[in-house]
């Protein structure tokens, strides 16, 4: 079992950064691989980044590759989601999911890979 909680949400203008932060409860969090989605209103949720149990692999979504970056502090328990020139775009709840594997370079890619969600946080970019 794990829990996530997100945080670093917020509103910003157009070109802006936000740093968004999940942490994850228990001590087995090395066992996870874990991945970054988001969910704009009326639409389905979607996968943005994706990072192995090392943190030797990563993956993107091509909307968003070249300005954002996955990255994970296993002494911390939290993976993190730099977002730089941010677009209106990018509007949208953002959740961390954690997948339990044993495949230390794996990554998933889709929302039914994941079987713990944290609550989500808004992310509002204006024009």
């Amino acid at each position: 079992q794990v829990q996530l909680v997100e945080s670093g949400g917020g509103s910003v203008q157009a070109g802006g950064s936000l740093r968004l932060s999940c942490a994850a409860s228990g001590r087995t969090f090395s066992t996870y691989a874990m991945g970054w989605f988001r969910q704009a209103p009326g639409k389905e949720r979607e996968f943005v980044a994706g990072i192995s149990r090392s943190g030797g692999a990563t993956s993107y979504a091509d909307s968003v590759k070249g300005r954002f970056t996955i990255s994970r502090d296993t002494a911390k328990n939290t993976v993190y989601l730099q977002m730089n020139s941010l677009q209106p775009e990018d509007t949208a709840v953002y959740y961390c999911g954690a997948r339990f594997t044993v495949r230390i370079d794996s990554i998933f890619g889709r929302v039914s890979d994941y079987g713990y969600w944290g609550q989500g946080t808004q992310v509002t970019v204006a024009s």
